[in-house]
């Protein structure tokens, strides 16, 4: 029984997040929004979730990112072939 109250307040707060997320991004390219996105620990799976798009779309859009140094500081900033596994 607490193990069903702490997976509905789990879900509670996933459907939190991604409303923030989706929040936090309106009025972006789907670039900022990527990269914002990440920034704040969003795995590609998450981000593709919020900005309705493909987790490949996102993987690809990461690298760019990547590439063009403008991801900065963020859980998936640094990381290279297993942050696009998750």
């Amino acid at each position: 029984m607490a193990n069903e109250g702490a997976n509905l307040a789990n879900e509670k707060l996933d459907r939190m997040l991604m409303l923030l997320g989706v929040l936090a991004v309106k009025g972006l390219t789907q670039t900022e929004q990527i990269a914002m996105l990440s920034r704040i620990g969003f795995t590609p799976k998450e981000i593709a979730d919020v900005i309705g798009t493909t987790s490949n779309t996102v993987r690809v859009a990461l690298v760019g990112i990547r590439k063009a140094g403008k991801l900065g500081k963020g859980r998936y900033a640094s990381r290279g072939k297993e942050a696009s596994d998750e």
